[in-house]
């Protein structure tokens, strides 16, 4: 009997601590959710008729929303690979017994605890027109050019990214390298391994749930580049980065509810599905592994 009140207490003390926790996240989280799915699948948000997938077929229809959904794909595509394989690099030299590499660690998480507005001040004052680099191309003798209104423009997104994102790359994979035992190096050299073997038969893969982890951020993160490049040039940039986000924002200063939840439940399910097809192919990795 005693044992049945303490469990039936402790439920009651557990629901009580969650009490406040749950009421946020339903308030805060879960009723915007419903709201917007229930306003994607009506035809205005004030005494709105129930449509269906109406407004998502319409969406699938519209040229912004194509050229947004376009430009955001090309963009993750590139721009993640291109951070996994750059911090894996510089991870690989700074798990060396290198002189500095205390210093160079700190220098890459530098970009961590900088304030958006910060950056988007000095990627500002680099490529605007009348720029530091437009400084040097002219001391050069080439003509200026305008970064942000050109198909320049996603080159300089990108290394925006790259800035602002290696750096926790690089710490994830340190981590994960150093969590490798070193005995399985001693072992395979003994066996007549080479530094390539080593990396691909051992590196590889006792990195995976690290490799697997970088590469969900790294995807997520690609969406939130949305900030500096709002900021750095404006509601309508240039075709090549009008992101999904930007037509989202632009959607909501227009008030159209219905194109913008569509737009969201659309990035949200695509978000959903690849990270769930990671996480089958890192659980079958892993098994093969064990």
């Amino acid at each position: 009997m005693r044992t049945g009140k303490l469990k039936t207490n402790n439920g009651c003390l557990a629901w009580l601590f969650l009490g406040p926790s749950l009421l946020g996240f339903s308030l805060f989280y879960l009723l915007p959710f419903v709201t917007g799915f229930y306003y994607s699948l009506v035809d205005s948000p004030i005494n709105g008729t129930f449509v269906g997938l109406h407004n998502y077929g319409a969406l699938l229809k519209n040229p912004s929303f194509l050229s947004a959904l376009a430009n955001t794909a090309k963009f993750t595509l590139i721009c993640v690979p291109l951070n996994m394989i750059l911090s894996l690099g510089v991870a690989l030299l700074l798990n060396q017994k290198i002189q500095g590499r205390n210093l160079f660690r700190t220098i890459m998480i530098t970009p961590l605890v900088v304030p958006v507005a910060s950056v988007v001040l000095v990627w500002q004052a680099f490529f605007d027109l009348n720029g530091v680099l437009n400084s040097l191309i002219h001391a050069l003798g080439y003509p200026p050019v305008d970064w942000m209104k050109t198909n320049w423009s996603r080159m300089v997104v990108l290394v925006v990214y790259l800035w602002k994102n290696i750096g926790y790359s690089v710490i994830l994979f340190l981590a994960g390298l150093q969590n490798i035992p070193a005995e399985y190096y001693e072992a395979a050299r003994i066996d007549g391994a080479g530094r390539r073997q080593e990396f691909f038969r051992i590196t590889l893969i006792y990195l995976t749930p690290t490799t697997f982890f970088v590469f969900v951020i790294s995807i997520i993160n690609s969406f939130k580049v949305f900030r500096e490049t709002y900021l750095i040039s404006g509601e309508y940039p240039h075709n090549s980065i009008y992101m999904l986000q930007h037509y989202m924002n632009n959607m909501f200063t227009a008030l159209d509810y219905q194109k913008l939840t569509s737009a969201a439940f659309i990035m949200a399910a695509f978000i959903v599905a690849v990270v769930l097809l990671l996480f089958i192919v890192e659980r079958k990795i892993t098994n093969m592994i064990n």
